[in-house]
């Protein structure tokens, strides 16, 4: 029997959109996707085994952001983008684990901050590209103007059936 007949992974990507000085989104857009990057992978595992590495912690991680509608592969090593990318650390508090059997990274994109395409996003422990990238998601939603804050969060949770 393989894995993900017994272990059921999900992982939600949104994007809530408000503008600057608004308590409330006006857009919240979510997608489902359930593939990880194979230097993740790796890392995750070595990091249970206790064999180094960096954690996708609050001091480490980063979601970043770009304009690449290039198909996702696992064998990919972070964002796709040729220049429009950015990434940003944790808001505090973040990665946030709770006993749902859940993480969510969460990081805030202020006004000035990534403003282009959003077609692809990642999770990395690093400040950019050069570590190891847990996973990545094309998934268009929308180009982020000036005067806006966009929070990406991406929750991944893993389940018995």
């Amino acid at each position: 029997m393989s894995l993900n007949q017994n272990v059921k992974l999900a992982v939600k990507y949104r994007v809530i959109k408000r503008k600057v000085g608004a308590r409330k989104p006006y857009e919240i857009l979510e997608t489902n996707q359930d593939k990880f990057l194979v230097e993740g992978m790796n890392l995750m595992w070595e990091l249970i085994c206790g064999a180094g590495g960096n954690a996708y912690n609050n001091a480490n991680a980063r979601i970043g952001v770009g304009d690449s509608s290039t198909a996702e592969d696992e064998t990919q090593t972070g964002l796709q983008a040729a220049t429009n990318k950015l990434w940003k650390g944790m808001v505090a508090t973040y990665p946030l684990h709770n006993v749902d059997k859940k993480i969510t990274f969460r990081s805030v994109f202020v006004n000035g901050e990534a403003e282009f395409a959003w077609n692809e996003v990642t999770i990395v422990n690093a400040s950019d590209d050069t570590g190891q990238n847990m996973l990545r998601i094309v998934s268009a939603k929308g180009t982020k103007p000036a005067g806006e804050e966009w929070t990406a969060e991406i929750e991944c949770t893993l389940a018995n059936p």
